[in-house]
């Protein structure tokens, strides 16, 4: 139904403008975020953890490890902003670093899968930004009003 859609837009739009807001001010500070802007790293921590089928105490010992792999992985993008290639390098040694660690949480497979989740998410979170700029670039669509029936 048209109003279920409405709705279910301004929501998706209420949280994309609040993800994309976090997702810009993500990159600034190397304390993981404790107010608004941690809501793009906590939905990005669930979307993983149901990707990955975690139980709860895997999802329990997994989360601080998350927590810092995020931080170090900001750390990282700050540090090596200009260089692409030594960029690439420490984040690939960034990886195998934390692979370990998630290793000791779940299965080996489980491990290597949290990279590409957090590229699924990051992906998503994109490609919605990118849909609503466009949206607004359009402009607000008005429906063609016929004649009034009283």
């Amino acid at each position: 139904n048209l109003n279920d859609e409405l709705i279910m837009k301004k929501y998706l739009l209420i949280l994309f403008v609040s993800l994309f807001s976090s997702f810009a001010g993500f990159a600034q500070d190397d304390d993981p975020p404790e107010d608004g802007g941690g809501k793009l790293l906590e939905r990005m921590q669930q979307y993983i953890q149901k990707r990955l089928n975690l139980t709860k105490t895997e999802s329990e010992k997994f989360s601080p490890i998350f927590l810092r792999y995020i931080t170090e992985l900001r750390k990282t993008h700050r540090e090596n902003r200009g260089d692409r290639p030594m960029l690439q390098l420490r984040v690939a040694e960034l990886r195998v670093k934390f692979r370990d660690q998630f290793r000791q949480v779940m299965d080996e497979q489980r491990a290597n899968r949290v990279f590409q989740h957090q590229k699924e998410f990051e992906e998503i979170v994109k490609n919605e930004i990118r849909m609503r700029n466009q949206e607004r670039r359009r402009g607000p669509r008005t429906r063609a009003v016929g004649p009034q029936v009283i």
